[in-house]
């Protein structure tokens, strides 16, 4: 929100006073009352040492905000992470099945609890449908918002199919601190919210032939 303030004092000799470019005239039956008008211009006098004092505020129009967007949970991950474990399973190759099966599991259960935030200065990661709060970063501590002003670089592995989204960001250290999410989200929506909020990639965006 910004608002830009413009004040200009002038000593009137007389009673009546036309001021060039407002083109409104000051009169002394106005002294003491405020006027508003359709530009948002604010117009008040006030008497000092016989004369007037004219000041002139311009107040300026709020800059529309852009609006929040959730990207859409996307599942493809953990099924085809359970699909393989079920066919490792199948073909007797418990080892990297149960891995490979819990990590499913884990990344089917947080497809439908996290949510990725992005409002109109940061990104924030929210839990459930009531995008309640995911508390204190259990890696790197601190809150799980980031703003896109701090964002040094980001990356989504890989674009035609995303599996890892990366970011840097200068908020968590000033030296940076990475970040590692899987892609449980629509990609595309991802994609370009991330370029319209943070900046495009260096290498995640479509390539030129």
């Amino acid at each position: 929100m910004a608002c830009a303030l413009l004040s200009t004092a002038c000593f009137l000799p007389s009673q009546n006073k036309e001021v060039t470019g407002l083109a409104v005239n000051l009169k002394s039956f106005f002294h003491g009352k405020v006027i508003h008008n359709k530009s948002f211009l604010r117009k008040e006098t006030s008497r000092i040492n016989g004369g007037h004092v004219a000041i002139v505020s311009l107040l300026g129009r709020r800059v529309q905000k852009r609006e929040t967007v959730i990207p859409d949970p996307d599942y493809r991950i953990p099924v085809v992470l359970l699909g393989l474990a079920g066919g490792l399973t199948y073909t007797n190759n418990l080892a990297p099945a149960v891995p490979v099966g819990l990590l499913g599991l884990l990344l089917l259960f947080q497809t439908t609890r996290v949510r990725f935030v992005f409002d109109d200065e940061a990104l924030e990661v929210k839990v459930g449908d009531q995008l309640e709060e995911s508390g204190e970063n259990v890696f790197v501590g601190g809150k799980n918002r980031w703003k896109f002003s701090t964002f040094v670089n980001w990356e989504l592995w890989w674009p035609n199919f995303p599996i890892l989204v990366y970011f840097k960001e200068t908020q968590t250290k000033p030296e940076g601190q990475v970040h590692f999410f899987p892609v449980i989200f629509n990609g595309k929506q991802l994609y370009d919210v991330m370029v319209e909020r943070a900046g495009p990639s260096k290498n995640s965006g479509p390539k030129q032939s």
